[in-house]
């Protein structure tokens, strides 16, 4: 263990190793002692026979106190695995983590809930697990009970709660009650832009106040704005660590850099359910042409997918990103009482409309305008180079995160001149 006092997290060579398709069930004593004995007669390094993957590969790192830390990857790419360890969920295959303080987790909706339990004694609960005693949670609680805008529902039982509802209490839970070490994963998935604003606002005052916290997001610009540093997984293992501006540009220069194109097998988990399966996605000049994707160039996103469920009601979701991680738009197409078999969904992107720069598309299968089938997050990628036409004497990068081409009008205010119409070139 360091010795240095400040440090609050450190993990050293950690991995996890999962068994695919084998479900553990409970043993007895006696056949948990007889297992050992068995394993220690046949060679404390022999490897179970049954497939398995390491969703974490010699995880080492450190943290300060008052550091707050950025994880960032594609999905399956060990983040969530990791955050649980830490919360001590699960225990490493291989290595040792450990963590000095008092530690508050959400890592996902309901985290540490009782869902027979009104939200209000599962306020009381989450304190008391956390070692704070009931007069701290009572100057505490009215706040927790504004942020979260639950009140009137705070004596039902958090299992009658939306998803919604129950992710806003558990972070208002787990902001409010000050636990040393904060440890939070994708708290912006769920929920509309003004709880992500505050969650925001709360991360950053947490950040201010010196207090330890992980976070875990596919936001770019949050991991930019509130780390420090951060730490980039891929396949499990740490590809980089460093400041939270360098790794988070890196890491989006890699996502846009693969190829236009992504297909998946049958039986990737990743890209569907029992409902829709993902098959491609592909960004093409909506021409077929091959030359230059620039400004000017109207492009499409092809997405094939098979309808394993007929009649259902879905929504077929593709969200644009810059290469900061801002949104530039999101769109979808609704897809009512389709038959079994396979469709492909064509979206027309005008030109005049994206700035010069790199560009991810992530998609989402809804199912009833209300629930989230499956996302796979930085599908694909593209890139659109600038034009030099109407551009003037300007020659540097144009600024924000559109560049339409606008029609302007200029009028004369005087009578005898006559009024005029431009079009200005962005």
């Amino acid at each position: 263990m360091p010795t240095s006092s400040d440090i609050v997290i450190s993990c050293e060579g950690v991995g996890k190793r999962y068994r695919i398709g084998e479900r553990e069930r409970y043993r007895t004593l006696r056949e948990a002692v007889t297992r050992a004995a068995a394993r220690a007669m046949r060679g404390h390094w022999r490897v179970d026979e049954a497939p398995a993957i390491w969703a974490l590969v010699d995880i080492t790192f450190q943290m300060r106190h008052g550091e707050v830390l950025g994880v960032i990857g594609r999905n399956g790419s060990g983040k969530s695995t990791l955050l649980k360890i830490l919360s001590r969920i699960t225990r490493p295959t291989r290595g040792r983590a450990w963590i000095r303080g008092r530690v508050g987790s959400l890592l996902e909706v309901g985290t540490g809930f009782h869902s027979e339990l009104t939200g209000r004694e599962n306020i009381f609960l989450n304190g008391a697990i956390l070692g704070m005693r009931r007069t701290d949670i009572l100057r505490r609680f009215d706040d927790i009970i504004d942020f979260a805008d639950v009140g009137e529902f705070l004596d039902t039982p958090v299992k009658r709660y939306s998803s919604g509802m129950a992710m806003r209490l558990a972070f208002a839970v787990a902001a409010h009650l000050e636990p040393e070490i904060l440890l939070v994963d994708e708290v912006l998935a769920v929920g509309d832009a003004v709880f992500q604003k505050k969650c925001l606002g709360k991360m950053g005052e947490a950040s201010h106040d010196g207090r330890t916290a992980l976070f875990v997001s596919h936001n770019m610009l949050a991991v930019q704005k509130l780390c420090h540093s951060a730490i980039w997984l891929d396949g499990g293992r740490i590809r980089d660590f460093g400041p939270a501006g360098e790794i988070t540009h890196r890491y989006l220069r890699s996502v846009q850099s693969q190829h236009v194109e992504r297909k998946w097998e049958d039986g990737d988990g990743s890209a569907g359910d029992g409902n829709v399966r993902l098959r491609s996605l592909l960004a093409r000049r909506a021409d077929h042409g091959v030359a230059l994707v620039t400004i000017r160039t109207p492009l499409a996103l092809d997405f094939e997918y098979s309808i394993l469920k007929a009649g259902i009601h879905l929504a077929l979701i593709a969200s644009v990103y810059n290469e900061e991680g801002v949104m530039v738009f999101s769109t979808d197409a609704r897809l009512t009482g389709l038959a079994e078999g396979t469709y492909k969904s064509t979206c027309q992107i005008p030109g005049d409309l994206l700035n010069a720069g790199m560009y991810s598309v992530s998609v989402t299968f809804a199912r009833d305008d209300a629930f989230a089938l499956f996302e796979v997050s930085d599908a694909i990628a593209f890139e659109v180079e600038d034009s030099t036409f109407g551009r003037g004497s300007w020659y540097d990068r144009w600024p924000g995160a559109v560049r339409p081409v606008l029609q302007w009008s200029t009028e004369s205010m005087d009578e005898e001149t006559e009024s005029i119409d431009t079009l200005i070139y962005r």
